[in-house]
């Protein structure tokens, strides 16, 4: 075989220089024959024996040679070694030629050569841009997209794949694409030729590429490619034809509007009974197809419009559905469901009725379910919809009173950040405004230590400020000696100083109110701690900042009255000279800030 292939390429040689049409025939078809025998090693022999660079001059559009030297191409083009050779030989401008042609064969093997030449190299994909070559083919596309005659139906599949080539991985090749208004002809083509399976799977496997595009989303959201994936699904029996649709769905149904096209083109229905097919299945494929289908799901849920339409008021059909899945056996549901219940809790009217309708109780048996060895994506989703369960002030007490707060306290041991930080957004949601409660856990010592070691958690941001957030709030909403006494006890007044000094403006008042709190209630125990932490010289550096805000400086002047009665700190005050830093403020546009600094200076003055 390998003396027959060195001899025909000899020959092609010798007849491509003389025209010889015949020969090259002959030269042509046993090059091709040697190529599906082996087509590594025959394409090394052409790269060998510098066939390539002969190959444009015999890829004249009128030449019966030309879809057999296209074919060649295609096919010595499918090694990876090949690519970037053939577009050195110069072989790029005269196949972007051959796309004009009207000839159905010649189009379909250029098609194949431009394809495999562009699959993952950046040599060809770059070639074939300079010389035009995408704009042509999706003119062609856009302009068989009607004819759904079977031989148009393989050379629409063959254009698709090799613009799904030129632009797989590449974001600028495909904004080009999304420019030339690829996506409408592409979805027309989904609804034309539904039942030609390899075109179906190549345009899906466009749509999948071109989806992780930001641009493209609102090209997606004005055709109705939400209806034809819909219809497209409940076609499919195959688990790897749904998972193709599936890959497609998930960054399309980021975009809210295509959210609600979904919806309303019946997704949610295709996704619960997917899940139901699959949930006691223990095959790898049913497990991969429960995870898809209910994540699909809470992604849904997470457009407000799309969200809203599923829940009908609490009486949806699709809502009872995923509330099910809460006390389901199975993890991935149970996760679904819990998600599902903090998407649904997005507004007060719908938190209302879901406590009312007692999903808290299935919330917190599930939590119970894994506070030993938990799932913890589990027990962070179930405390993510009791955070927001706890939003509206009228379900604070029904959920105190339901246990809420005594549940969430058990995963106090927990190490994981994620979880610690739900924990601690549920529990300061739920003590806002309630003062028992307030009182009740501010006086527990375990929390108030717990919550002082994750003020100095400092590589997880969230979980440190949202200790020092709750710190504060036991105090502001308790307004107790003995909530302030254990406060001081655990050692946490340092860290509602440096809380003072945040970027965020709602930290340092939530910090100044808890402070003047502690002055108020009990200064003597706290004196040492405020000395310590340099408090007094915080408050100078907030009042003399003309940054800090107006209610900063308000309640930085209601401080620093407050300590006053300690002779410590009453000599810091004197000793920073700020009667000076607050008459300056007597003149400040705020009147509220001005009438303060007015009565601060006059307490100064009194004691000084």
């Amino acid at each position: 075989m390998a003396d027959h292939l060195s001899d025909a390429l000899k020959k092609l040689k010798l007849a491509s220089a003389d025209s010889a049409t015949d020969s090259v025939e002959s030269c042509l078809d046993c090059l091709l024959k040697a190529l599906a025998h082996n087509n590594a090693d025959a394409s090394e022999k052409v790269q060998e024996m510098g066939v390539l660079p002969l190959l444009p001059t015999l890829l004249a559009p009128q030449s019966s040679c030309t879809p057999k030297v296209a074919n060649i191409i295609a096919e010595v083009a499918k090694n990876e070694f090949m690519r970037s050779p053939c577009v050195e030989a110069g072989l790029i401008p005269p196949l972007v030629q051959l796309l004009h042609s009207k000839d159905q064969e010649v189009l379909l093997q250029t098609g194949r050569a431009l394809g495999n030449i562009c699959y993952d190299s950046h040599e060809g994909r770059s070639a074939v841009d300079q010389a035009g070559g995408a704009q042509i083919v999706a003119g062609h596309i856009k302009s068989l997209s009607q004819n759904t005659d079977p031989d148009n139906g393989k050379l629409l599949t063959v254009f698709c794949g090799m613009l799904m080539n030129y632009s797989n991985e590449n974001d600028s090749l495909q904004a080009q694409l999304i420019n030339m208004g690829v996506i409408p002809t592409l979805v027309k083509l989904l609804g034309l030729h539904s039942d030609n399976t390899a075109l179906t799977e190549m345009c899906l496997i466009a749509f999948g590429n071109l989806a992780e595009l930001e641009s493209s989303k609102e090209q997606f959201a004005s055709t109705n490619i939400a209806e034809e994936l819909v219809r497209l699904f409940r076609k499919q029996a195959e688990h790897e034809k749904k998972e193709m649709i599936f890959e497609v769905l998930a960054p399309l149904a980021e975009n809210d509007v295509i959210k609600l096209q979904l919806v309303e083109a019946g997704l949610v229905e295709c996704l619960l009974d997917v899940v139901t097919h699959t949930v006691d299945g223990e095959r790898d494929e049913d497990v991969a197809q429960l995870k898809t289908a209910s994540d699909l799901m809470v992604l849904l849920l997470l457009g407000d419009e799309s969200m809203q339409k599923l829940f009908e008021a609490g009486k949806g059909s699709v809502f009872e559905r995923v509330l099910s899945w809460v006390p389901s056996h199975n993890h991935q549901l149970q996760l679904a469901g819990a998600l599902a219940i903090a998407n649904f809790a997005r507004n007060d009217g719908n938190c209302i009725h879901m406590v009312e309708s007692g999903i808290v109780q299935k919330l917190l048996e599930l939590l119970d379910r894994h506070v030993e060895e938990g799932n913890v994506t589990v027990q962070h989703a179930a405390l993510s919809a009791l955070r927001n369960l706890a939003i509206p002030v009228v379900n604070k007490a029904k959920m105190l009173s339901a246990g809420v707060s005594d549940t969430v306290l058990k995963f106090l041991p927990s190490e994981m950040p994620p979880v610690q930080f739900k924990l601690l957004g549920t529990l300061r949601m739920l003590i806002d405004t309630q003062a028992d409660a307030a009182d009740q856990l501010g006086t527990n010592a375990k929390l108030v230590e717990r919550l002082v070691e994750w003020c100095e958690a400092k590589d997880h941001a969230g979980v440190m400020g949202e200790s020092n957030r709750l710190l504060s709030a036991l105090i502001r909403h308790s307004k107790s000696k003995d909530v302030v006494k254990t406060v001081i006890q655990g050692a946490g007044v340092k860290h509602l100083v440096v809380m003072a000094t945040s970027e965020h403006m709602i930290m340092q008042n939530e910090a100044l109110v808890a402070l003047g709190l502690i002055a108020g209630l009990d200064l003597v125990e706290a004196e040492k701690d405020f000395v310590g932490a340099g408090l007094v010289q915080v408050l100078h550096k907030l009042l003399s900042d003309e940054r800090t805000a107006p209610e900063i400086k308000y309640n930085s002047m209601i401080l620093i009255c407050a300590v006053m009665g300690s002779e410590p700190l009453h000599k810091e005050v004197q000793g920073l000279a700020f009667i000076d830093v607050v008459s300056k403020l007597r003149s400040h546009e705020n009147k509220t800030v001005s009438h303060q600094a007015s009565l601060t200076e006059q307490r100064l003055t009194a004691q000084s």
